[in-house]
């Protein structure tokens, strides 16, 4: 089973990256292999794997960022955002 929340390391480190997803969507697993494919340090959340307070709480912190709360969500260093799986966005962004 997939852990609900952890943090991946990488060589790429520059940025504080979170990812926000849901363990069974296939644009979130893509774009978590893109991540990991390029080494990119990155701290991940499955709020699918949350439960109550936890979840809902997670859930505000992504509507901050993407207010439809979908996923994938990739934060980037606090101050900008990635929806979707978009490896071009993310590579230009990361720097990679």
């Amino acid at each position: 089973m997939t852990e609900s929340h952890g943090s991946v390391a990488g060589v790429h480190h520059d940025h504080h990256v979170q990812f926000y997803g849901i363990s069974t969507c296939i644009w979130c697993r893509k774009t978590r292999q893109y991540l990991e494919e390029n080494s990119v340090a990155f701290d991940f959340v499955y709020v699918d794997l949350l439960e109550g307070d936890e979840r809902e709480a997670v859930k505000d912190k992504v509507r901050i960022w993407n207010p439809r709360v979908s996923f994938p969500t990739v934060v980037i260093d606090e101050r900008e955002c990635v929806i979707g799986f978009k490896a071009d966005e993310l590579k230009g962004r990361l720097g990679l």
